[in-house]
């Protein structure tokens, strides 16, 4: 199985491998957005654009999960964009 695992996370961008394949093993929201993290918007946002961009998860997932409009983490991830282009 550990094998199967580390196959999967080279090739997580592959799109001809289903999404629910390749990111078999990613934290549950509840492991990526603890408490501590809730708290500060900063950090928040920081884990909204890991959820989103390094696990796999939707956007809808992630502001269903965090009680928000999908279009706020759509300007979260949006705005965390523009500051990595800077």
């Amino acid at each position: 199985m550990e094998g199967l695992i580390d196959h999967l996370r080279k090739h997580k961008d592959i799109p001809e491998i289903p999404k629910n394949q390749r990111f078999v093993n990613r934290p549950e929201l509840g492991r990526i957005f603890i408490d501590g993290v809730l708290r500060d918007r900063g950090r928040r946002d920081q884990k909204v654009e890991e959820a989103v961009e390094r696990h796999g998860y939707t956007q809808r997932e992630v502001a269903n999960f965090l009680g928000l409009h999908f279009t706020s983490v759509s300007r979260i991830m949006n705005q965390r964009s523009k500051m990595q282009r800077k």
